[in-house]
């Protein structure tokens, strides 16, 4: 069986990062698309905190990634509400109607 050590999960997840903020800074069409990439961004950084707590033997570093899948997961549970609404109000989840929808205002 091969093990993996700490450099293969600093690799995976320092792709992680690079995918999640590639897609929030270039991909900025969908809602959606952004609402995964910050989650992307925060399961690169959960996973450091699994890899360098199961090292040291720690447990804040498992607590801390308990509760940032908590916040991210509310984050996404309000998110993907407020897409719902908006996409209820133009009939869109694109980035654009939101702009618009601002300076109508």
């Amino acid at each position: 069986m091969i093990s993996l050590g700490i450099p293969h999960y600093l690799i995976i997840s320092t792709a992680l990062l690079v995918i999640g903020l590639t897609g929030f800074l270039f991909a900025r069409k969908s809602l959606v698309v952004l609402l995964m990439c910050i989650e992307l961004v925060l399961l690169a950084s959960t996973t450091n905190f699994v890899l360098f707590a199961r090292h040291y033997a720690d447990i804040d570093g498992h607590l801390t990634v308990f509760f940032v899948l908590t916040v991210a997961a509310a984050e996404s549970a309000i998110g993907l509400a407020l897409i719902l609404l908006f996409f209820r109000k133009t009939q869109s989840a694109n980035v654009s109607a939101a702009v618009s929808l601002r300076e109508s205002a």
